[in-house]
């Protein structure tokens, strides 16, 4: 599977990086993790055909991590001519908050006969979820969000992809974690203590418990940012690509 961050950074788009937005690719299948304001931006400029992403999974509702979804849903309408399914999945109010989001930025739009299959589903957190030939267990974490805030663990053909999302330590890390080939972890300052976020000092001292084959930190302040020169681990750049 290629990993390809089309979108790195935090709400403020600090280091000019745009909001959080992963694309999986692999011989069979093309998804979204996180799908954030910018998302379309980072589409088009990596030359990403959307009409070929069959799914979005979101971590949780804030506008970094979902509100790209009603600028793809209407270029697919309007742009791309979308003829092929599309099925977004995330937590319980994810279906709400899509279309409270596509009336406030264009109203009017959920009235829209779509062209093509649109189907808005809610992760149970009580076993996987399945799509065809990706299961997704979620996880749930420590950031307010006005609804729940998940981890996600992400399977497809024997790999294993664990994004974190955002959140403080929370011990539902460490299940979520196992036997992961790639950890995608929140990294938001280096030692400074915040609730709800992670900090590098933090991870780094449960990873012993996570233990996954490759580590990636994303979702990165300035502050963060200014001390990758200290850190032993890679983190994410807008357009990086990781091989698993």
């Amino acid at each position: 599977m290629e990993v390809r961050f089309l979108g790195s950074g935090d709400a403020f788009s600090s280091g000019g990086k745009m909001h959080t937005c992963i694309h999986v690719k692999s011989q069979f299948r093309n998804f979204l993790i996180d799908c954030g304001a910018s998302a379309m931006i980072g589409i088009k400029k990596y030359h990403i055909n959307p009409n070929e992403i069959d799914l979005i999974l979101i971590s949780h509702l804030h506008g970094d991590h979902f509100a790209g979804i009603p600028f793809f849903i209407l270029d697919a309408q309007l742009v791309s001519k979308r003829k092929t399914p599309l099925t977004i999945a995330g937590p319980v109010g994810t279906k709400n908050r899509i279309l409270e989001a596509m009336e406030v930025m264009f109203r009017g739009s959920t009235k829209t006969n779509f062209k093509f299959n649109l189907e808005i589903v809610e992760l149970s957190l009580d076993c996987p979820n399945t799509f065809d030939d990706i299961s997704v267990m979620p996880y749930p974490v420590n950031h307010p969000s006005g609804d729940p805030s998940l981890a996600l663990r992400i399977e497809h053909l024997g790999k294993i992809v664990v994004y974190t999302g955002d959140t403080e330590w929370t011990d539902t890390l460490i299940p979520a974690c196992q036997q992961a080939n790639l950890l995608i972890s929140e990294c938001y300052y280096f030692d400074k203590k915040i609730k709800y976020h992670l900090d590098y000092e933090t991870l780094t001292s449960h990873l012993h418990e996570l233990n996954p084959e490759k580590l990636i930190l994303t979702h990165m302040s300035e502050d963060m940012l200014k001390k990758t020169s200290d850190i032993e681990h890679d983190y994410a750049e807008d357009g990086k690509i990781i091989k698993i």
